[in-house]
């Protein structure tokens, strides 16, 4: 049962490190690095439910989304891999 517990908290503090060394990589400025900020053009949508049922789709134009280059979603944006995984994001109505 010790163990357990001793587990649990080196990978919560193995966590913590990633997340803290991962928002350091976003913060600390390095010169000719990575830019810590990108753009994603990404092409959004309405989902419409009719009476019947079914659905109409009503596309948007694209618009581009700031992201953040890391692991974790940083200072109110999610990261560049989600963003580019999700390139028609939907809003149900």
């Amino acid at each position: 049962m010790k163990s357990v517990g001793r587990i649990t908290m080196i990978v919560v503090g193995l966590l913590a490190l990633v997340y803290a060394g991962d928002y350091a990589s976003v913060r600390v400025p390095i010169p000719r690095g990575r830019a810590a900020y990108s753009t994603v053009k990404v092409r959004p949508y309405y989902n419409v439910g009719l009476k019947s049922g079914k659905s109409d789709l009503y596309f948007l134009d694209p618009q581009n989304v700031t992201c953040v280059n890391s692991l974790f979603p940083h200072m109110g944006f999610n990261p560049c891999w989600y963003v580019r995984k999700h390139l028609h994001p939907r809003t149900d109505m």
